[in-house]
């Protein structure tokens, strides 16, 4: 029996394949009961606690939500002025304090590694919301579990992940999840934005073939599934750096008329200027149903965690 009783959620390359799969089968069951109106009460009693130390729409309230759906209560920090990091609390102090009042703890830092530090000091489950520019595991299940409704399945699949790859750990998880299936990749960045060595290695390390390039041409042309991202201002020291590479990468309806007719768009959002307004409408544009995904699959993950 496949369980993620207790069990912190901090990294992508944590879960193997039989887990995912378990999680996006949960989600799929969630999914359904909801469409069909029905009200769960699998964590009634449990309280979540959602720590965001930086801004946050989607993650937060669709975790929040799935903590609602499945019967259960959530309290919350949603900027880290209000709490008493602002005052100099350390972090592990803060998750000791947390620990008890609630059952499991979502965590939103700005640190690489915080989700890390959080669990080491925590004896209830953490949920990395994000780390800086490390990872995001829960939002690459949900990026997977919508790549399988929007195109069928996932093996042999080309997948484009276009943008702020050096920082982006919405794509450094998604490389890393779907690492487990027979996916190819292409990674499209400027030069300064690149995906980092290290995960470009392990990938191929794996038999998982990548292609690097410049070209946001060649992925619309070959891409199965196009991940667009933004490029991240908060991410820049130097705001001159920024200026220069943020319209790196634009996606319209002009330039899709290159794409598979069964292309899968996607992306994280928020979003600046890479994907114009008029692609929105397209049968392909998968970035609002992505967003909504985020429920179904954080319930299974709360639901798994906490059983």
């Amino acid at each position: 029996m496949i369980t993620l009783s207790g069990k912190d959620v901090l990294r992508a390359d944590q879960f193997a394949k039989p887990e995912i799969e378990r999680v996006l089968e949960v989600a799929a069951k969630h999914e359904k009961a909801l469409a069909a109106g029905k009200t769960l009460s699998t964590l009634r009693g449990k309280v979540l606690a959602t720590l965001f130390f930086e801004p946050s729409t989607r993650t937060r309230l669709s975790f929040e939500t799935a903590m609602l759906r499945l019967g259960g209560q959530v309290i919350s920090v949603a900027e880290a002025k209000t709490s008493s990091a602002a005052k100099g609390e350390s972090l592990a102090d803060t998750i000791r304090t947390v620990e008890g009042y609630a059952d499991a703890i979502v965590l939103r830092h700005p640190e690489t590694g915080a989700a890390e530090e959080a669990a080491r000091a925590a004896r209830v489950p953490i949920l990395n919301a994000g780390d800086g520019a490390g990872q995001h595991p829960t939002q690459s299940l949900l990026d997977l579990y919508t790549i399988k409704k929007e195109q069928g399945h996932v093996d042999g699949l080309r997948v484009a992940l276009v943008g702020d790859l050096k920082n982006g750990r919405t794509v450094h998880s998604l490389a890393d999840v779907l690492s487990n299936y027979g996916v190819s990749f292409l990674f499209v960045a400027p030069a300064a934005l690149r995906m980092p060595t290290a995960i470009v290695e392990r990938l191929q390390a794996k038999g998982i073939s990548v292609a690097e390039t410049d070209d946001l041409g060649e992925a619309i042309r070959t891409a199965d599934v196009l991940y667009m991202t933004r490029i991240q201002k908060e991410r820049f020291a130097d705001p001159a750096e920024y200026e220069r590479l943020k319209g790196a990468y634009i996606l319209d309806r002009a330039a899709l008329a290159a794409a598979k007719p069964s292309i899968t768009v996607m992306h994280p959002l928020p979003r600046v200027n890479e994907i114009a307004l008029d692609v929105d409408d397209l049968p392909g544009a998968a970035y609002f149903r992505q967003s909504a995904n985020g429920v179904p699959v954080r319930m299974a993950l709360l639901s798994l965690v906490l059983e």
